[in-house]
């Protein structure tokens, strides 16, 4: 038995030097033995300590044989590197022997002749040969003694020459390929000739399948290919390529492999891939800026590879939020730990959004929705730590860039990555024994039985950046099998990771101080215990890692920027590196239109390189460009701006095709039986020159010689050919030439019959064409046919259907007569194909060929066709602005879609972009449709109709541009002025400084002069004249006459009769004011307002005047002396009328004088001065009028109105139940100073019901209301007497009955205080009618005035007993009432002073809006105190004190 022992190493190191010559060892043990014993047991701490030793001894003599083996590799690694070196200078010396022979001439010589083949049809075969020569030979293949032309049947031939061997390589072989092929060597010495024969043989059988054929054996060649495209975030796109494949298997796809920026694409959700049906195919469904870049496509094939590239550019989507920034991109996550992981992301362009301010990292577990948002407040560099992950879970992190506008769009989430421990992986060691046998050994079987932990290592800091730092530091090891995890000290080694257990060796610190320099060191802890801390950190300091570096570690800006032209939409843009690269994450080009201050994003995700194609441009318009580096801080400064540069194409430089490309869809459209006419569509691209000739070859269809026919060039796309022999097949091809050359030749034809047309229906419309495509409509265009039948074409049917459909629909009921139709309701986005019949009176002739497919989707920046007057000739014209032009493109006209060439009616112009049609005299016969069609672009084109009423609008503004007028805001008029000028004015819309312009008065110029002055201003386009003496003499007409250039206008204003005299008094008027005003006057007459305490004041204001000056109030002639003297210094002054009525009615006069004159002012109050004077104090009075209040009086109720002022005069009118009171016995009106009443005498229950007051003002009217429909008010039905006399120390008892519905409630008042209950003085309300006041053992202090109070919600009642007291002997006092018997005159309602109220009152108060407000209640007279209170009693026969308060 064997046993294989691994022993505890000091270090991982030292066990993977050792690990080869473990490997070693085993083998040697295993060829030893026939067998292999593994046992598993547990030691005891002694045998482990015995193990150990006994390993480590071995383990010291196996280091030995170590250092043996490895001399012995040196030496024998140094014996080959010599014998390398040998080889390589003897190759050397033969390339050198092989120059020397290459410089001698030599005859073309074949090493490897063509050999024949016979192969089956529609198989490929490859003939190949190997020529030498000196010069190298050129080598031309033949068949049949004619040249091949891989041309005259594109995909047929191939011939290839690569390291010197020549190949012919024919595709599907047919059995007319059966011939003699001879490959013919030439060079300057001489000719060789190898021949070989093809044969090609029909099967009489099934063919086998061919099996076990690998795609990359298949050739492929790319037909259409992708170009540029442009996408948006959120969207979707697909990047097709065409394929020809040989051999087509069904089941047998070409090797594709696509690329982006030259990394391989994987298929996944984001990229799906198809190849086959003869395209390949990349659909990219949900687009981000992640997926811009440059796309290649490549493709194995049989020979090689082919490939295609084209960039792909990803804009941003709408922001979240106006201004708010594009979203981020490439987010990553790197130095992947068991609960940390470090985030990374690349910033968006920022063109003219505000700039980033920060950026918010969401994490989100593999499986969920949900997104939970890392950091607290933005993070202003493009990394962040996030830690505090769960060991083996899976997560995806986004990132949204805030700026001051809002937050953007998330970005694309991140792959998905799963929290787990690093280090794990590099404690497993295999060791590999002959390529059988694996050894898998852990780091925890090499440290033996370790508890506590070794402590940590290398702490140091991995990320520092002005917003964190990252520690991170080396495992421990030994590091033991329990679950370990650690512990951070920083500077006074306070531990800084008290919340969370630390798993990975990655800890992010945000909380240091700027400028504060740390230390750290690390703790390792297990179920066992702690290890010993770790040597501290270098002291680290929380700064940017450029801190020193000006813009806080952004790239400085890049170097010069340099346009040059590429094609008509692209510019090439490269530009000088920064001097400071900064960890460079690429760069963000800019260009805007010259001229405009918008810039636009050229790339949306940074681009590496310093040059770069900015594609998608408008042709023939002019840009400007800027660049801006990236890195992780952000973006640089801008560069300088490039020079400007026009888009268009550089000829001869970057132009896809110098010639034109072939043209296609060839046609027949007529045969006689000797000639065929035929028409081809014209070449896809022109090659940056006008095509300006077509050239056509013929053949027999079972020959392979192609014959020209036409020598002469032929500048119309229809030819006919001649010299034909009926009954046979033809095939033909054709070729576009411009200044450039002659391009590749179109596809051959259809092999086509010479048979002669004898048919009566017409032959076939021919060259479909488009214009106007927009997303909902489009215009067919298309020419007559040549062959018209039996008779004359009537009209045409055009058929539609969606690409790939055979099903037709006929877009017109009824033939159409003319040869063009617009059709609508397309759908946006669907490709469409149309044919068009042509129709005789014989019937439906052929079909058209069918147009080629069209996208129902307008050209960016389509723009219509705008109709318009020349602001400066007066000419109408039409106008156009492509959105795309070359240097080869003209604008075409046509009326009707007919060309309009030269025509005298109108004219057509261009400049850059812009086209104009200008009509010479329009009139109806120019109405119509128009259209413009900009040729050698992608269908620029727009119409336009010109209607009756539009043309007649655009004639009357041409003839005022024409015959222009100075257009007026205001035509002459006049204003009297002080003094008594006068000013005749006009104003002009606008003047120029060259205007000039005449008075005319009654048929005479006026100019200026004595008395008269004549001006203009050209800013406000006034004119003037100012007349300073206004006479009679003044009267007539006045004209004024204006030329300003070519424009003319004028004006007149007649002053005579009624106008005339106003004008005139006016004048005279002011010039009296002019002169009164020389001297003290009113600047403002008498006039009246009201004070809130509705005193009336007559105000007026005065000037010019000085202390000596005097100021007099009268009325009616006699002089007023207020109380305060008049200050005319203040510039105003006022007479107050308090307490105003009709008394006050008169005529008032203020007379202002001094040295220099007199002023007076009359001020009339009397009729409708009297009266909105009482409106205003009506108005004052009713805003501020209280709640009607209830007061009880002897002859019944009276209702209360409380006001600032009240005066009969006002327009007052009491109201019951909506119907108007008049005063009578019953109802009797009237008021004081403060307040309006209304006595009811004697009420019964006829008087209840709703009470009101209006009081109207002139224009509104306020009105207070009283509800008395309700039950009693409180009244003292009987039993106390008006005065009581007692003998001291007797008792005295005032009782007395009370009702009222609801109960009232009772108060005693002695001299105006409230009584409370004592055992002295007791009060007491039993069964809600006894009320009583019992004083027992009175004395002489109790004699006074005493007084209940009773009041509900409806009212109330007041009764007053006057108590005297006296001694024991003395006189029996004389009854003296504290009040006269008899009532007041002017009864008012008692007062509720707001201290004197029990918690029962102030419920009554809450509960009862009727009862008397206290806010309205007026203050109490000295002589009536006692506050009222809400008691039942009915009102007693006795006398009642009710005392009229004073005024507020």
């Amino acid at each position: 038995s064997l046993f294989v022992c691994l022993s505890i190493f000091s270090n991982r190191q030292q066990f993977i030097r050792s690990a080869s010559h473990l490997a070693s060892v085993s083998r040697k043990l295993l060829r030893s033995t026939g067998h292999i014993l593994v046992c598993c047991y547990c030691r005891t701490a002694d045998e482990g300590t015995e193990e150990y030793q006994r390993v480590s001894t071995k383990v010291g003599k196996g280091l030995t044989v170590i250092q043996e083996e490895l001399h012995r590799m040196r030496m024998t690694t140094k014996a080959q590197v010599d014998s390398i070196a040998i080889q390589r200078e003897v190759r050397n010396m033969m390339y050198k022997k092989t120059d020397v022979l290459e410089d001698i001439p030599k005859l073309p010589d074949f090493l490897v002749a063509l050999r024949p083949h016979t192969v089956w049809e529609k198989t490929p075969v490859k003939l190949f040969c190997t020529v030498q020569g000196n010069p190298r030979p050129i080598v031309k293949w033949y068949k049949g003694g004619v040249p091949v032309d891989p041309l005259t049947a594109p995909g047929k031939y191939k011939i290839e020459n690569k390291y010197g061997v020549h190949s012919l390589i024919i595709s599907r072989c047919a059995v007319s390929d059966t011939a003699e092929y001879s490959a013919v060597a030439t060079n300057a010495h001489g000719t060789a000739t190898s021949k070989a024969t093809v044969t090609v043989k029909r099967p009489q059988h099934h063919v086998p399948h061919l099996t076990e054929i690998h795609p990359s054996k298949l050739e492929v060649s790319m037909l259409d290919r992708f170009s540029v495209s442009f996408g948006v975030e959120g969207g979707s796109i697909s990047l097709v390529c065409t394929l020809v494949v040989v051999p087509d298997l069904p089941n047998l796809p070409p090797l594709a492999q696509w690329y982006r920026d030259d990394k391989l694409l994987k298929p996944s959700k984001l990229a799906e891939m198809l190849v086959g049906g003869g395209a390949a195919r990349l659909t990219l469904p949900h687009l981000a800026k992640d997926d811009e870049g440059l796309y290649t496509l490549r493709i194995f094939t049989k020979d090689g590879t082919t490939e295609h590239s084209a960039y792909l550019f990803v804009s941003d989507a709408a922001p979240s939020a106006p201004g708010a920034p594009g979203a981020p991109l490439s987010v990553k996550a790197y130095d992947i730990n068991a609960d940390y992981v470090l985030v990374a992301w690349k910033p968006p362009n920022t063109v003219n959004e505000m700039a980033i301010t920060g950026y918010f990292v969401d994490r989100c577990e593999s499986g969920s929705d949900t997104w939970v948002q890392c950091n607290d407040a933005p993070v202003k560099v493009c990394k962040y730590p996030v830690h505090g992950l769960k060991v083996g879970h899976s997560y995806h992190f986004r990132v949204r860039a805030v700026n001051s506008a809002g937050i953007s769009r998330p970005s694309r989430k991140s792959d998905k990555v799963t929290a787990l421990d690093a280090a794990e992986s590099e404690r497993l060691q295999v060791i590999k024994i002959e390529g059988k046998y694996d050894i898998v050994i852990k780091d925890d079987d090499l440290e033996g039985y370790v508890t506590i932990p070794g402590e940590p290592t290398d702490v140091h800091a991995s990320e520092i950046f002005k917003s964190y730092v990252v520690l991170s530091w080396k495992p421990p090891s030994p590091r033991g099998r329990a679950p370990l995890w650690y512990v951070i000290e920083k500077v006074s080694w306070q531990r800084i990771n008290t919340a969370v257990k630390l798993h990975s060796p990655r800890y992010p610190v945000f909380d240091l101080q700027d400028g504060q320099k740390y230390q750290f060191r690390v703790y390792s802890v297990n179920l066992y215990g702690s290890s010993e801390a770790s040597e501290p950190s270098e002291p680290i300091q929380k700064v940017d890692e450029d801190g020193k570096v000006p813009n806080g570690g952004v790239p400085s800006a890049p170097g010069q920027v340099v346009a040059t032209r590429n094609t008509k939409s692209s510019v090439f843009v490269q530009w000088d590196a920064p001097k400071y690269l900064k960890n460079l994450m690429g760069y963000y080009i800019d260009g805007r239109i010259a001229g405009s201050k918008e810039w636009f994003p050229c790339n949306h995700k940074p681009f590496k390189h310093t040059r770069f194609v900015v594609h998608g441009l408008i042709p023939g318009e002019s840009y400007t460009f800027r660049v801006q580096a990236v890195n992780v801080y952000g973006l640089s400064e801008e560069s300088q701006e490039s020079s400007s540069i026009t888009v268009e194409p550089a000829l001869g430089k970057g132009v896809e095709y110098a010639t034109p490309s072939a043209p296609f869809g060839i046609t027949l459209l007529s045969c006689d039986g000797s000639s065929m006419t035929l028409a081809w569509k014209k070449p896809k691209h022109c090659g940056g020159s006008k095509v300006n000739a077509y050239y056509i070859d013929k053949r027999n269809a079972d020959s392979l010689v192609w014959k020209e026919v036409n020598l002469v060039a032929v500048t119309e796309r229809i030819c006919t050919v001649d010299n034909l022999t009926e009954g046979t097949f033809y095939e033909f091809k054709v070729q576009a030439a411009n200044m450039a050359g002659v391009g590749v030749p179109s596809a051959p034809s259809a092999p086509m019959k010479c048979e002669a047309w004898t048919m009566e229906e017409p032959g076939p419309a021919y060259d479909l064409s488009f214009s106007e495509v927009r997303c909902q409509s489009l215009v067919l265009l298309w020419k007559a046919p040549v062959y018209t039948g039996a008779s004359a074409v009537t009209g045409y049917l055009v058929d539609m259907a969606k690409k790939g459909s055979s099903e037709f629909v006929t877009l017109t009921q009824e033939a159409v007569n003319h040869r063009y139709l617009k059709v609508t309701g397309l759908k946006e986005g669907e490709t469409y194909v149309f044919r068009v019949r042509s129709v005789n009176a014989a019937g439906v002739g052929k079909p058209s060929k069918l147009s080629e497919p069209i996208c129902a989707k307008a050209l960016p920046g389509t723009q219509e066709i705008v109709a318009g007057v020349d602001e400066e000739t007066g000419d109408v014209f039409l106008s156009f602005e492509a959105c795309e032009i070359c240097e080869t493109s003209n604008f075409v006209w046509s009326k009707n879609y007919k060309a309009i060439g030269e025509c005298p009616r109108v004219a057509a112009t261009s400049k850059g972009r812009t086209s104009r049609l200008t009509f010479s005299s329009p009139d109806k016969d120019d109405l119509g449709a128009y259209s413009v069609v900009v040729t050698d672009t992608e269908g620029v084109s727009a119409s336009h109709t010109l209607t009756e009423d539009a043309l007649n609008t655009m004639l009357e503004l041409s003839y005022a541009i024409r015959h222009p007028i100075v257009p007026l805001k205001h035509g002459l008029n006049y204003e009297v002025l002080e003094k008594g000028h006068v000013r005749f004015w006009l104003q002009a819309v606008k003047l120029s400084s060259s205007v000039s312009y005449r008075f005319i008065v009654n048929d005479k110029e006026v100019t200026s002069g004595e008395g008269i002055k004549i001006s203009h201003d050209v800013a406000t386009g006034v004119i003037q004249m100012t007349v300073d003496h206004f006479t009679r003499a003044n009267e007539g007409t006045y004209t004024v006459q204006i030329h300003d250039g070519k424009a003319k206008a004028q004006s007149s204003l007649v002053m005579v009769g009624d106008v005339f005299k106003a004008a005139l008094k006016e004048a005279e008027f002011q010039r009296k004011e002019h002169i009164r005003k020389q001297g003290p006057h009113f600047s403002e007459y008498l006039y009246f307002t009201v004070t809130e305490d509705c005193t009336v004041m007559l105000a007026c204001k005065v000037a010019n005047v000085k202390k000596e000056t005097s100021f007099h109030w009268y009325k009616e002639d006699d002089e007023i002396v207020p109380e305060t003297p008049p200050n005319v210094m203040s510039g105003a002054c006022a007479l107050p009328i308090p307490m105003f009525s009709r008394k006050d009615q008169g005529v008032y006069k203020a007379v202002l004088s001094d040295d220099r004159g007199k002023d007076t002012s009359l001020f009339d109050i009397s009729g409708k001065v009297f009266d909105d004077i009482i409106n205003a104090l009506a108005q004052n009075a009713g805003a501020s009028a209280s709640e009607l209040v209830l007061q009880c009086t002897p002859e019944g109720i009276r209702l209360q109105c409380y006001m600032n002022y009240y005066t009969e005069e006002m327009k007052t009118v009491w109201k019951h139940k909506e119907s108007k009171i008049a005063s009578s016995e019953k109802m009797r009106i009237g008021g004081t100073a403060e307040m309006a009443w209304m006595q009811i005498c004697d009420p019964s229950d006829k008087e209840k019901g709703n009470y009101s007051i209006e009081i109207s003002d002139g224009v509104q009217t306020h009105t207070r209301s009283f509800d008395l429909s309700g039950q009693d008010r409180g009244r003292v039905v009987g039993g106390l007497p008006d005065v009581v006399t007692i003998m001291e120390a007797k008792s005295l008892s005032l009782t007395c009955t009370v009702w009222g519905e609801p109960t009232p409630e009772v108060t005693w008042f002695k001299n105006e205080q409230e009584v409370a209950s004592t055992e002295h003085t007791k009060v007491t309300f039993e069964g809600g009618k006894f009320a009583s006041l019992v004083i027992t053992k009175v004395t002489p202090e109790d004699s006074g005035k005493y007084s209940i109070n009773v009041r509900n919600k409806y009212g109330g009642e007041f009764v007053e007993i006057t108590v005297s007291v006296y001694k024991q002997g003395e006189q029996i006092p004389e009854p003296k009432l504290g009040h006269p018997k008899t009532p007041a005159a002017t009864p008012t309602p008692t007062p509720v002073p707001p201290k004197a109220q029990t918690p029962a009152s102030m419920r009554s108060q809450a509960s009862t809006p009727a009862s008397t407000p206290v806010p309205k209640s007026p203050t109490p007279t000295p002589k009536s105190p006692t506050p009222s209170r809400s008691a039942k009693s009915p009102t007693p026969p006795r006398f009642m004190k009710s005392p009229t308060p004073p005024r507020k």
